[in-house]
């Protein structure tokens, strides 16, 4: 049997406050629950009508620095309206030489995300 990566099963963030975690996942975001709550150590997450990757949210010392998620939207602008709407100050889209758009933001614990679409 060839060994060979089948899929990314999860992405593991620490968090300090799961409460203010999990509404801006799940509430900003539009993530599913599945796993956990707001008085939960450990929370899955995941894009709805899909099964992987999850995203799990583990009470603890958030590490900042240590990269960047990118999820994929349908519309750029759009999803930058949807996050300024909810008080969110995001980074001003743009077009990358790399043929995408995109934009990025911080969680609340300062994970680096970004929400793109190739042009």
């Amino acid at each position: 049997m060839k060994a060979t990566i089948e899929k990314l099963s999860a992405i593991t963030l620490q968090v300090a406050d799961m409460d203010r975690s999990l509404r801006f996942y799940r509430d900003a975001l539009g993530l599913e629950l599945l796993y956990g709550g707001l008085n939960a150590g450990f929370s899955s997450l995941r894009i709805p009508g899909t099964e992987f990757p999850i995203i799990n949210l583990q009470q603890g010392r958030a590490t900042v620095g240590w990269g960047r998620m990118i999820f994929y939207v349908a519309d750029v602008d759009a999803f930058w309206t949807h996050l300024k709407d909810k008080g969110f100050e995001p980074d001003n889209p743009q077009n990358a030489s790399w043929g995408e758009r995109y934009f990025h933001m911080h969680d609340p614990d300062g994970h680096e995300i970004s929400f793109a679409r190739p042009l």
